[in-house]
């Protein structure tokens, strides 16, 4: 008897329970479960990694429990917290304004006498990405062997450009300059490795960002072994050199042996290794080092390209992060009324100021897509840089200023005013990819939670990859009953995996569940395995 009413008292209490591994499945809820997931778990490709798992129904009354209460590293499960802060806080109607301004004095419509200024606004979305996002199954098909447009990255530079060669502008006696200025110039995250810095899902984070702050690097055979190979940089810009001497051709079957790299703050890529001649051309997408100066630099070569001089040259400008106080003491700082404060200023649609000078006379705009139509792409791909944007977006807000401390404070606060307990996470980023942050299992179930409740909850779950269909898990769940049920955030970084959000279980019942695990064996897949399989379970037992 007393067992079953600390069941029933644990389920009343919502998301209350205690800690521990099993602390519920151990008095009989989710008995069936438990012997089946737990049986999984101590398969010996699994047994030596460390789980934690929650799985609640949807008024919170826990399904099965292991190690709950413990923290893990989340990967990209921590953008969940961060795209909802944004949905909530920053509303999902909200858009950013890019703007293209003179800063000197006009002689006439045709010569300016100091700098053009692109003043970036956190717009994540100045890219060739397809905003809203699409389907695979919706995507115009592409033809073998078809070739792809270059440069479409910079295609709104390229609308500003002309925009402002329609204003009459000829002459710029000046630079053209790049101002990221809207949030401090903190590039990257506390914690982030080293190795990440070369690579797109590594890019910097910059107020002006283009192109999804990264280039795509094509790697090809030549024609014979022995032959050069080749290398592609899209957008064709001349920000990075590329050093491919030592890439060479190599035999049928040689394969791909490619490597690249870019000492930090050079801008030489270089390239080198041996590609088989009958091997496919590698792709990847290297991070630009300066997106504030590279988008100075593109636009400087659009104008000239269009005809308009300019005297001076392509440069950045930042604004370094000051204050004496350390991250943690400032990110968990209160925020006093942040929920009331968040609705009076939605209503206000801020947009990011340009600083136009009184009759500067000459002045371009771009809109973003929404706040929400940017969540879409930050949870369906999993897009590490736009969720950092999203996280500076907020410390702007709501802050004291656009920083990833202040982002943290702001998320931070929101969580507790969610009910989510404070001791129960651990965030110095917005997109997962730092090893400092950590979560317990049991507060992304009481996130799953406390968003369902809310106004904007169908559109922040219609931006979670859904099982078999799109995003991180197209390719997941694609066969049987569970196509089309989970949806769900992904997770990978190092050593570390996770699947969180909801599930539509085999007699029709809906609930939330998070698997984590920390510490599997490197180079494997049998911890994903395991994590899809554990769904299986709970769709089958519920």
């Amino acid at each position: 008897m007393r067992m079953r009413v600390l069941v029933i008292l644990v389920a009343l209490s919502g998301l209350g329970w205690a800690q521990g591994s099993g602390a519920v499945g151990g008095v009989g809820v989710g008995g069936d479960l438990r012997r089946v997931v737990e049986g999984i778990l101590a398969e010996p490709e699994v047994v030596r990694a460390h789980w934690g798992i929650a799985v609640v129904g949807m008024d919170g009354a826990p399904i099965y429990m292991r190690n709950e209460g413990q923290y893990f590293e989340p990967a990209s499960n921590a953008k969940l917290f961060t795209t909802a802060a944004a949905m909530a806080l920053l509303g999902g109607e909200r858009r950013f304004t890019t703007v293209v301004e003179a800063r000197g004095t006009m002689v006439g419509a045709g010569r300016l006498q100091g700098d053009l200024v692109l003043v970036g606004s956190g717009d994540a979305n100045l890219s060739g990405r397809t905003v809203p996002y699409v389907e695979p199954k919706d995507r115009p098909q592409v033809v073998a062997g078809a070739p792809v447009a270059a440069g479409r990255g910079l295609r709104y530079l390229e609308e500003m450009a002309d925009r402002v060669v329609a204003t009459g502008l000829k002459r710029v006696e000046g630079d053209v300059v790049g101002d990221d200025r809207v949030f401090p110039w903190e590039p990257y995250g506390e914690d982030w490795a080293i190795d990440d810095a070369l690579w797109g899902y590594g890019a910097p984070v910059s107020g002006l960002t283009v192109n999804d702050n990264q280039v795509k690097v094509t790697v090809a055979p030549g024609a014979v072994a022995g032959a050069a190979g080749t290398v592609v940089v899209d957008p064709a810009m001349d920000y990075y050199g590329v050093d491919g001497a030592g890439l060479v051709t190599g035999a049928v079957g040689s394969g791909n042996h490619v490597r690249m790299d870019r000492a930090l703050g050079s801008k030489v890529l270089r390239v080198d290794g041996v590609i088989g001649v009958d091997a496919g051309a590698e792709v990847e997408e290297v991070a630009i080092q300066d997106p504030a100066e590279y988008a100075a630099m593109a636009l400087k070569a659009m104008l000239e390209a269009r005809g308009v001089e300019v005297t001076g040259r392509a440069r950045a400008e930042h604004r370094e992060l000051t204050g004496g106080m350390g991250f943690w003491e400032e990110s968990r700082m209160p925020l006093p009324k942040l929920a009331e404060t968040a609705m009076a200023a939605r209503s206000k649609a801020l947009t990011a100021g340009s600083g136009c000078l009184t009759g500067c006379g000459l002045r371009v705009e771009h809109v973003s897509p929404t706040v929400a139509e940017d969540v879409v792409v930050t949870n369906k791909v999993s897009q590490n840089l736009h969720a950092e944007l999203l996280l500076r977006q907020l410390g702007k807000a709501y802050g004291s200023d656009g920083s990833a401390a202040q982002g943290a404070r702001v998320v931070r606060q929101f969580l507790l005013d969610a009910g989510v307990d404070g001791e129960d996470f651990v965030f110095v980023d917005g997109s997962g990819l730092s090893g400092h942050d950590l979560v317990t299992p049991r507060a992304v179930v009481r996130l799953l939670q406390y968003a369902s409740g809310q106004s904007w909850f169908g559109a922040w779950k219609a931006s979670l990859p859904v099982g078999g269909v799109d995003g991180g898990l197209e390719g997941r769940f694609a066969k049987g009953p569970l196509m089309g049920k989970v949806f769900a955030k992904t997770g990978t970084l190092g050593e570390a995996r996770a699947l969180s959000g909801y599930l539509e279980c085999g007699s029709g019942r809906m609930v939330m569940f998070s698997i984590m695990v920390n510490n599997h064996a490197p180079h494997t897949r049998a911890d994903r395995e395991v994590i899809d399989r554990i769904v299986g379970a709970i769709a089958a037992a519920e």
